[in-house]
């Protein structure tokens, strides 16, 4: 099985795919969406990251005296109180100290000096500078205290510290590690429990949600199995923000790589298909997302995916009044028309290429981009049947249209996918030339030849020198298939479709 893959592979890189292999027809969002994507997110956390401020701070110089080493309760408790921000961030400082000084941290006497209240108050000005610059948030070296603060009896303190460690760990994937290797994971996790108020609830998902962001590193493999079955509890949760947060966190997850989504697969978490076709579209868009980033990876990972009938989710996904989820759901069946033919096939049988094709013609830029992904990938991945199918649905047209965009990648993709359904019709090529010419492919191929980038006028000259010089159309008349209504045509099985060059 594993060799006959192998032959596979090589067979597409070899013969039509010119550098194209698996990995490269499925793609990861890498690309301006994932951006846009990250603008938004990065909007909705910071909405979520700042907290009312109750005065604004001022900016002075802090009493040199009060950094000294030995500093008492008194000491803390009367700058704790201070006007000034940065003078209250060194009362923190200096808790923190005493709290860390020995085996025996005086706890019960911060409790009894009635500074407890006060540390809230700071924790809120810490919260909100931990909002800001990079800058900001590496001076806050507060974290062991907020650590501590979690086991607090006091569940305000508790939710407090919380938020404060969600916006370090948000602050990027350095801050993040720091945060993890103090051990801020377990006692995270132990407020995920029926009796915590729904608000305190959404602060803990939202830290959970930037435990699991980035991936330039990743989070630590360890972190990753700790949070899993945090996440197959919350996945189920009726609030709406949780719930979002959740399946966030999924497709940051299963956006690490073939590893990470082997992980989520393991770990038993599925996402609820209903999801997909949840009334909310924040949940639909991240529930995509999530799903999208899985059949990203391996064949079997993505037959995972399609064994759960998700499938029968995408006419309506396909048709969604949001421009947004249409060109999400394009981009996953691109990867899956990225797959093996059995998964093509699947596609095919789920009545979906019509409507891709369908997008390719009358969708916005964005989503003919996935669109033309998807049909070309097929072109590589399908059967000669089932590119014959992709002809017939009258996909030449506004598979054409795209040759005069500006956007380089979208014209190669399209110039291979002409190409292979080319190489594929064999003695029919002649058909396929017809179409392309009489739709104004064959001008806009030819304007081509003079295109700056050296692939992309490489490929037009094949295709003119090969498929449009007029040594084919001269042939036998009879020799040519019938067409069909609408410019499309019948592979013939009595020709000579075996010739070499698409062999399987």
């Amino acid at each position: 099985m594993a060799e006959n893959a192998d032959l596979d592979n090589h067979r597409i890189k070899s013969f039509k795919n010119k550098g194209r292999d698996v990995e490269t027809m499925r793609r990861h969002r890498n690309e301006v969406t994932v951006e846009l994507r990250k603008n938004k997110r990065d909007e909705h956390l910071l909405k979520k990251r700042n907290v009312p401020q109750e005065e604004s701070l001022e900016d002075s110089d802090i009493d040199s005296d009060f950094k000294g080493q030995n500093v008492t309760l008194e000491a803390i408790l009367q700058n704790a109180v201070s006007d000034n921000g940065l003078i209250q961030l060194s009362a923190v400082q200096a808790a923190r100290k005493l709290l860390s000084s020995d085996r025996n941290p005086p706890i019960d006497d911060l409790i009894k000096s009635g500074i407890l209240p006060i540390l809230v108050k700071c924790c809120l000005a810490l919260t909100n500078i931990a909002s800001g610059t990079s800058q900001q948030t590496q001076a806050v070296d507060a974290v062991p205290l907020f650590l501590r603060l979690l086991q607090s009896p006091h569940q305000n303190v508790c939710e407090q510290a919380v938020w404060a460690l969600g916006n370090i760990i948000g602050d990027g994937p350095q801050c993040r590690d720091y945060v993890i290797s103090l051990g801020v994971v377990k006692p995270l996790l132990s407020f995920i429990n029926p009796s915590i108020p729904i608000t305190f609830l959404r602060n803990v998902t939202w830290v959970i949600v930037n435990l699991c962001r980035n991936k330039d590193p990743p989070p630590p493999m360890e972190t990753v199995q700790e949070i899993l079955p945090a996440l197959c509890v919350l996945i189920y949760h009726t609030d709406i923000n949780i719930l979002v947060d959740t399946v966030w966190a999924l497709s940051y997850l299963t956006d690490g790589g073939n590893e990470q989504i082997q992980m989520v697969i393991d770990s038993g978490l599925s996402l609820p298909r209903p999801l997909l076709s949840h009334q909310e579209v924040k949940v639909q868009t991240a529930a995509l997302r999530a799903v999208g980033n899985i059949v990203t990876g391996t064949d079997e990972q993505t037959q995972v995916v399609l064994n759960c009938d998700v499938l029968s989710h995408f006419p309506n996904l396909l048709t969604h009044p949001k421009e947004k989820i249409n060109k999400e759901a394009v981009w996953f069946l691109s990867n899956i028309t990225a797959g093996n033919q059995q998964q093509v096939q699947a596609v095919i049988d789920a009545g979906l290429l019509p409507m891709i094709i369908h997008q390719l013609a009358k969708g916005d830029f964005g989503t003919q981009k996935e669109a033309a992904w998807a049909i070309s990938n097929l072109t590589i991945s399908g059967r000669k049947d089932q590119v014959e199918y992709l002809v017939q649905q009258n996909v030449v047209p506004p598979f054409c249209s795209l040759l005069s965009v500006k956007d380089s990648q979208v014209v190669q993709v399209v110039l291979d996918g002409l190409k292979n359904v080319l190489i594929m019709a064999g003695d029919e090529a002649s058909t396929i030339a017809e179409i392309i010419e009489e739709c104004g492919g064959l001008e806009k191929i030819e304007n081509l030849q003079q295109h700056e980038n050296e692939d992309i006028y490489k490929l037009a000259f094949e295709i003119i020198d090969q498929y449009f010089s007029g040594d084919d159309i001269d042939e036998d008349p009879s020799l040519i298939p019938e067409a069909t209504q609408g410019g499309t045509f019948n592979f013939d099985p009595a020709t000579n479709l075996q010739a070499k060059e698409f062999k399987f």
